[in-house]
């Protein structure tokens, strides 16, 4: 029996495919720090399951397939506290931001099209223009210059008849990187120039640090009608398993048109949008508190990791991530080995290898993505870990490789 070229030519979730070796390791009774996924340690607000408990519908009936009014009013009077404005038939209310990009790119994009991202990027950003028949073109931006856009002209050497898109996340996943003002006007220009949409994911735009200005493209006023939002519940308020996000654009035929996918799959969970919709009544020292924190610990993080010889880094300006380029010949290799070979102290550690958030082949080979949305006392500990990990790993590399030359 045959699978489909579709499920057969989509890979795995880098972000994912390790857990079951961290699971045969905790089953060794070995402790894994779990630095591989952007699932936050913080509390959920309590405004959150009050919304729960204040449901008391007899039924759980569907409901809309755009949303409950009272969630796509709470996220238009979220948005506009950041001057992001929009009205009511402009916003679609989503199962979380994955599914806010899955809807954008298969109302857009055909068999045969192409999308440009700028590399490393959010590993299913591949995953969902493969589903949707199209193909990520990537723009690889480098560590040495954090991660920042390229050029114009490279951008635009990128760009076929078959380009219908270009799509960024920012902040960005996995990088941290907080894209200019400068950056989104060339983006802006380039899709006015070449009639592209753009995608942007700003699930993390709450977390920006060390008083970067943030622009939204919907801050961008001559392409607002190029301009597909993402937005999710998930990191805001640290309720990832709600699945509740948006996808918004001021282009009305557009989201006339996705309408009709949200009539596909009938409805989000009416309960959690429900209580979704009560997370407006959240005090905003709550989004204030949630972010020192993860200042606090991106700081901890990145000055160890910056001690760890052979390391390079560069510090994120936003969301919660790092990545990190190690002095190992194969992050994947050197993740399993960590699972299934290393512990210290009966304790060891998991990452994201960053091959996974590149198209182009080769590309992250060495490196990987550190979360640290987790506790202060983990990252520490994760990060003498990784130390001494290193360090066991090249003695063992270099004692094959000299084995190797004597035989």
């Amino acid at each position: 029996m045959q699978f489909s070229n579709r499920i057969s030519n989509m890979d795995f979730s880098p972000i994912r495919k390790l857990s079951k070796f961290a699971k045969e390791t905790e089953k060794r009774g070995i402790k894994v720090y779990h630095l591989n996924i952007g699932q936050p340690d913080v509390k959920t607000p309590d405004t959150f399951f009050e919304g729960v408990t204040n449901y008391n519908e007899n039924i759980v009936k569907y409901c809309d397939s755009q949303g409950i009014d009272s969630l796509i009013e709470s996220f238009i009077q979220s948005l506009s506290d950041s001057n992001i404005y929009f009205d009511k038939d402009e916003l679609m209310i989503t199962h979380g931001g994955s599914e806010a990009i899955q809807f954008a790119l298969m109302a857009i994009c055909d068999p045969g099209d192409e999308v440009i991202s700028p590399e490393p990027f959010y590993s299913n950003y591949s995953s969902f223009a493969k589903i949707a028949g199209a193909e990520i073109v990537p723009v690889e931006t480098k560590i040495e210059n954090e991660f920042h856009l390229p050029g114009e002209d490279l951008i635009e050497s990128k760009i076929t008849n078959r380009t219908k898109c270009i799509l960024i996340s920012n902040p960005c996943n996995p990088t941290g990187t907080v894209y200019s003002y400068e950056e989104l006007e060339m983006l802006a220009r380039i899709a006015k120039k070449y009639d592209l949409f753009i995608i942007s994911d700003e699930v993390y735009r709450q977390f920006i640090f060390d008083n970067i200005s943030y622009t939204s493209c919907m801050h961008l006023s001559d392409i607002l009608d190029r301009v597909i939002l993402v937005d999710s519940i998930s990191k805001h308020y640290s309720a990832c398993g709600a699945r509740i996000g948006l996808v918004a654009s001021k282009n009305k035929e557009l989201m006339h048109n996705i309408l009709k996918l949200c009539q596909a799959r009938l409805c989000v969970s009416t309960i959690e949008q429900f209580a979704a919709s009560n997370l407006i009544n959240t005090m905003n020292s709550y989004i204030t508190d949630v972010k020192m924190q993860y200042k606090k610990r991106r700081d901890i993080m990145y000055t160890a990791m910056s001690n760890i010889p052979g390391v390079v880094c560069s510090k994120p300006e936003g969301a919660f991530y790092m990545l990190a380029k190690l002095p190992v010949d194969d992050s994947d290799k050197f993740a399993r080995w960590l699972l299934e070979d290393f512990s210290y102290n009966n304790h060891t550690l998991m990452f994201a290898p960053a091959s996974g958030f590149y198209a182009t082949r080769g590309l992250g080979k060495n490196e990987a993505r550190f979360s640290y949305c987790t506790s202060i006392e983990d990252i520490k500990n994760s990060m003498i870990i990784l130390e001494n990990a290193l360090e066991k790993y090249n003695k063992i590399s270099k004692v094959k490789i000299l084995d190797l030359a004597e035989q």
